[in-house]
């Protein structure tokens, strides 16, 4: 926390105390000499002194600095912050003492918000403090909606892209975000970015109408549009599933799936994730396939070649990386526990980790070790970890200098 300069006035000298984001003590000096001599013959005192010490000038005040500050945070509380923690929407108490160990989101899952449910969340955002948690929820359209009770009934995004206008689609998302917002809710997992005109959600298939289109112009633009509804009824919006699920083999909830080469994914898949982010994406979600040429057998969500290679180096993104669920079969069947994918995930580049668990606090008890034991062991550089915590922050709209 900057403090302002604060001037001492001892006797006539002038004190100047730097100071920067920490509290700095100290300050000193002295004060002049009066002599005072007698003259002969006469009983009057004559005063004479030395000229004063002419004043110092006072030094700048130290800027502070955001990574000076986290440095003081321990590794346990900024592996924290990396971790979404999943609940219940009828159960959000439950993880309290999980915020306010600093757990950096939370993810609802349900089909209906309970009555009780925005005032759980107020004090969920009161127990983490300064640094309140995100609080997402999967709010597509269509039969992806945790909590259309509260936000309101949505088409499926392809459904909108062929019956709505833009400004109409923007202007649903709008109102869903709003009222989302108004019950706690912070950030919402959507719009889906990637191409498809094919059945599903099921196994085979992991998107269908999920998608707002095959192509990709059509895609970019209905997705930009919703995105922006969202923003502007307070909510941030992720788009997902870098980098592109609409060709997958099957679903990577199921088991492992892989899409095309990166040569064809740039000349469709890749192309509105790329214009959402010179259109000014905030946050980004990577999916769980594997990318030939490019991934080998890991999948993306682990892949420093797919994330800082491709996410962030080629298409610029310098937002928020948000994993797809780590407890995916894709993730386990390439032979990573959520803890271990955890780390490696972060190592690769994402901000954000994110997974399903029957027993969310010893998972993400684990987790927070598993990136802690990471930093420790030189196998995640403390500055990735510390990068990883500034996005959070920065989508937060935190300043650690305020």
């Amino acid at each position: 926390m900057l403090r302002r300069l604060r001037l001492t006035l001892a006797a006539t000298a002038l004190i100047t105390v730097p100071s920067g984001c920490g509290i700095l003590g100290g300050g000193g000096g002295g004060s002049d000499s009066t002599a005072a001599g007698t003259a002969s013959g006469t009983a009057a005192a004559v005063a004479s002194s030395r000229p004063a010490a002419a004043s110092r000038t006072p030094a700048p005040a130290a800027a502070c600095r955001p990574d000076a500050v986290l440095s003081t945070w321990s590794l346990n509380r900024r592996a924290a912050q990396l971790v979404v923690v999943p609940v219940e929407e009828d159960a959000v108490l439950s993880v309290k003492s999980l915020v306010a160990d600093g757990a950096g989101g939370i993810i609802l899952f349900g089909s209906e918000a309970p009555a009780t449910m925005p005032a759980d969340l107020a004090v969920l955002r009161r127990a983490g403090g300064r640094v309140p948690p995100l609080v997402m929820v999967d709010e597509e359209g269509g039969e992806i909606q945790r909590m259309a009770n509260l936000a309101g009934d949505m088409p499926w995004p392809r459904t909108m892209a062929a019956t709505l206008t833009r400004a109409r689609t923007r202007a649903l998302a709008e109102q869903a975000g709003r009222r989302m917002r108004a019950a706690g809710v912070t950030m919402d997992l959507a719009p889906v970015l990637d191409l498809s005109d094919g059945p599903g959600p099921d196994s085979a298939h992991p998107d269908g109408p999920r998608s707002f289109s095959l192509k990709p112009p059509v895609a970019a633009a209905y997705g930009i549009a919703f995105a922006r509804g969202l923003r502007a009824g307070g909510v941030i919006p992720v788009y997902k599933h870098f980098p592109g699920l609409g060709q997958a083999t099957s679903n990577t909830d199921d088991g492992p799936a892989s899409v095309p080469p990166l040569p064809a994914l740039k000349a469709a898949a890749l192309l509105p994730f790329q214009t959402a982010i010179r259109a000014g994406a905030t946050a980004v979600m990577v999916g769980n396939v594997t990318v030939p040429g490019l991934t080998g057998k890991v999948p993306a969500t682990l892949s420093k070649a797919a994330i800082t290679g491709v996410l962030r180096g080629q298409l610029g993104f310098g937002g928020l990386v948000l994993t797809d669920s780590l407890s995916a079969l894709a993730v386990a069947d390439a032979g990573y526990s959520v803890p271990r994918a955890a780390a490696l995930s972060i190592g690769a580049g994402a901000d954000m980790v994110l997974f399903d668990s029957a027993t969310a606090a010893t998972t993400t008890r684990e987790v927070i070790a598993s990136i802690v034991a990471a930093v420790t062991s030189g196998r995640l550089p403390g500055s990735r970890l510390d990068q990883a915590v500034q996005h959070v922050l920065a989508a937060k709209k935190i300043s650690l200098c305020r």
